[in-house]
């Protein structure tokens, strides 16, 4: 059994699919690992700390010839794929619904193409779930950037010459992102509050000492669809929190918005007219704005200014801390794996549940049902 880990290829992306770590747990398992040279680099790990690990190096072609599984953080173009046996598995995120044409692609090679991100949110897929663990991650450095480009402080300062009130965070989606951005915001000392179209999450809120923002008796709000995800609200229940939400924003300093809907444009959350509102000097950070964006105005890859408030829109915010990321990316494809390692066979074998819900391609065609209806 052949691993093969790439180095990614994608603009701005810095992690790596594997670590020293889980390359010497495959090999413990049984297999032979490859990694690609230098697709440590950008996570702080060398070629030498892969060798010393078990792996051995080579180019592009060299990892691919003969390898069973491939691992990636994000999907890899077909075309750099060349010389990849049929019936391999690519195992990474795969941007199904954004990258359409790529996962046709997979099919066409004759790959078995498993998107990590389908992964099913139950019990035992935990520590398998990439969208948790680094959406962990990007609500901790969102509220990093917040403090970066905010002119002020987050926490209330008893000085001699005066006291300084502490900021006001508003957290808009409370996810995995949403929870880390509230208990990094409350450890920096702000006063936070937060919302959310589930109202299974006001304790969890209330849990990490923030004030939740809700819309009391109006339709729609219990927004969970299946595997925990929002789904879309009632037009009632839109504009009462449209009103809610413009009469909390205008008091606050720094908004981050982590509202996502699988296979949809994010939520429009935050207006022009609701961004004019905001005191000068204010600052929002949107973390889904390479999916179309929860602020109007918010721009992808740029921090743009409207109003006076400063709108942060960074891509790919995890990257930015690549070597935790990595780490954690890395167990993920790792707990993956050996969860389904059968070791007389010495090889993974997946069962229904999370084989399918994460499969995309097999036998040269699209096989995912959340693809094909």
């Amino acid at each position: 059994m052949k691993i093969a880990v790439l180095k990614e290829t994608a603009a701005g992306e810095r992690r790596v699919s594997a670590t020293p770590e889980t390359v010497k747990k495959f090999v413990s398992l049984g297999a032979v690992v490859a990694v690609e040279s230098g697709a440590g680099d950008t996570g702080f790990l060398n070629d030498a700390a892969f060798e010393a690990a078990g792996a051995t190096i080579g180019s592009r072609a060299a990892v691919l010839a003969d390898a069973d599984i491939v691992l990636g953080v994000q999907g890899p173009d077909p075309a750099t794929l060349a010389g990849i046996k049929p019936g391999a598995w690519l195992a990474a995120g795969l941007n199904p619904f954004g990258e359409r044409a790529r996962v046709d692609a997979y099919a066409a090679l004759g790959i078995e193409a498993l998107a990590m991100e389908f992964m099913p949110r139950i019990t035992r897929a935990q520590s398998m779930d990439i969208l948790s663990s680094q959406s962990n991650l990007a609500g901790y450095k969102a509220v990093l950037d917040a403090a970066s480009e905010y002119g002020r402080v987050f926490p209330m300062m008893m000085t001699a010459a005066g006291t300084v009130s502490a900021a006001k965070v508003f957290v808009m989606g409370v996810g995995v992102a949403g929870l880390q951005a509230i208990a990094t915001a409350r450890r920096l000392g702000a006063q936070v509050s937060a919302t959310d179209v589930r109202s299974a999450t006001k304790e969890q809120i209330q849990s990490l000492g923030a004030k939740p923002i809700f819309v009391e008796n109006v339709a729609g709000i219990e927004g969970e669809g299946s595997g925990g995800y929002a789904t879309e609200m009632s037009d009632e229940y839109k504009a009462a929190q449209a009103e809610l939400v413009s009469s909390h924003i205008a008091k606050q300093d720094i908004v981050i918005t982590t509202a996502l809907i699988p296979g949809r444009p994010a939520p429009r959350l935050i207006s022009d007219a609701q961004i004019a509102s905001m005191r000068p000097g204010s600052v929002i950070v949107d973390l889904a704005v390479e999916a179309g964006g929860n602020v109007e105005g918010a721009v992808a890859g740029e921090v743009v200014e409207r109003h006076g408030v400063k709108i942060v829109g960074h891509r790919n915010t995890t990257s930015r801390l690549s070597s935790d990321a990595s780490a954690l990316f890395a167990r993920n494809l790792y707990n993956f794996l050996s969860a389904f390692w059968d070791k007389e066979a010495g090889k993974p074998v997946l069962d229904e549940e999370i084989g399918n819900a994460v499969r995309l391609t097999q036998g040269g065609k699209v096989v995912n049902d959340r693809l094909m209806g």
